[in-house]
């Protein structure tokens, strides 16, 4: 189902008109939608790179997908769950591949520490049962890992090395969960995370453009990093995520000491997220090459509520521990009457929403404000990317409600013609 010419051109509209401004708005924006068939129902930037770069945001421009990372490493390590070689509920399993694990402690409010009583499941890490946090979320983690503080995106292994917050199971606590996930598909595989990415989804799929390492052509088109300061003023800033961009191609100890991150150390164009994103959306199968990454009944289980035992889990909070990281979530997404909401495997549930998604649809978003969403029920699925920290920029949360909204407008009333 093509978008209409009229609807096409409303969408330029909002993501243009989110980009006047580079002083106040999004100094640069990609919006991608595609179909159930694997085709660009719509595919926009507007902008610049950078406020300090004179050259226009491109589709070609990359840009670091952070947490929507998850998703990704969620459907390697199902493809692994779907060939024996991972479990997902088998705690001992997990834990001989991640010894590290057994000797985790729990953090109490009091600061103090207790023993871990159970094993951590793969399910638990990719629901984010597992008790880890991130120090950018959590008040307490934030301060037990001070003076020195921690770092999530150092791209040293040792610094996922830190106490639960609660008992595996007991609770949900969004953090390094799928970190760990990644540690364990090295492990059992033998090879590194973005090696494996590469050899079963990327080269599948086709896609030239989405790794952890990035290659020097990638570096080339790389958007910048943006903070916007509490005044609502934009600046530039370092890249939160830099080892990967720095070390040396041709220095082989460089490359291999780089962590690679399942929680958060994707760069990828835009259109090739949404490639793989079309491969959910028809089951697990690329409507373009036919070529099958997982099975029905494994998207199935990726979209299924593993969590109903927290149905409120999106409405009890996420402070800004670290401000300049993220802004407060007082809830992760409203939904009109407070439905039960869930958790799939690596991403949310929202059961529905105010801009017409179905109430299967899964979404998640990375920490430099990129959002997507993939909705089985309606053949749809997108991204919206910018390069701004904090988390949740009011202005980025506009443009993805206002892109989602208007697809699904076009959406119902196409349903209305038949």
């Amino acid at each position: 189902m093509p978008l209409t010419t009229e609807t096409v051109t409303r969408l330029r509209s909002i993501v243009d008109g989110t980009c006047a401004d580079e002083k106040i708005g999004i100094p640069g924006a990609t919006v991608v939608v595609v179909g159930k068939d694997g085709n660009d129902l719509f595919a926009h930037s507007s902008g610049k790179r950078g406020i300090v770069s004179n050259e226009p945001m491109t589709l070609d421009n990359i840009f670091w997908i952070a947490s929507s990372t998850k998703m990704l490493v969620g459907l390697a390590c199902m493809q692994l769950v779907e060939k024996g070689t991972l479990r997902l509920d088998d705690g001992e399993h997990l834990e001989n591949l991640c010894p590290e694990l057994k000797a985790l402690q729990v953090l109490r409010p009091d600061r103090t520490l207790e023993k871990k009583n159970k094993a951590i499941t793969l399910r638990m890490l990719l629901t984010h049962t597992a008790g880890f946090g991130y120090t950018f979320f959590n008040e307490r983690l934030r301060d037990w890992a001070l003076p020195a503080g921690g770092d999530e995106f150092s791209g040293r292994f040792e610094d996922m090395l830190m106490p639960l917050l609660f008992q595996p199971g007991e609770g949900w606590e969004y953090g390094i969960n799928i970190d760990w996930a990644g540690i364990a598909l090295e492990r059992v595989t033998g090879l590194k995370l973005n090696d494996y990415l590469q050899k079963h989804i990327c080269q599948p799929l086709g896609l030239n453009n989405m790794s952890m390492i990035p290659t020097q052509e990638m570096r080339a088109k790389l958007a910048y990093m943006h903070a916007r300061d509490k005044d609502g003023t934009l600046r530039p800033r370092d890249h939160l995520l830099r080892l990967p961009l720095v070390v040396s191609h041709d220095n082989e100890a460089q490359v291999s000491a780089v962590f690679h991150s399942g929680g958060a150390g994707v760069f990828a164009k835009p259109q090739e997220y949404c490639k793989v994103l079309s491969v959910l959306l028809n089951d697990g199968t690329c409507p373009r090459t036919g070529t099958q990454l997982l099975r029905k009944e494994t998207v199935d289980e990726m979209f299924k509520n593993s969590i109903p035992k927290f149905p409120n889990f999106g409405r009890q909070g996420i402070p800004a521990a670290k401000p300049d990281l993220t802004n407060p979530l007082p809830d992760l997404y409203p939904v009109p009457g407070n439905p039960p909401q869930g958790w799939g495997l690596t991403f949310m549930l929202s059961n529905g929403g105010a801009t017409g998604r179905s109430t299967g649809t899964g979404f998640w978003a990375g920490l430099s404000n990129v959002w997507w969403w993939c909705d089985r029920e309606n053949g749809i699925a997108g991204i919206v990317c910018s390069q701004i920290l904090p988390f949740a920029d009011p202005q980025v949360l506009g443009l993805w409600v206002g892109v989602e909204a208007e697809v699904y407008k076009a959406l119902g009333q196409d349903k209305a013609k038949d």
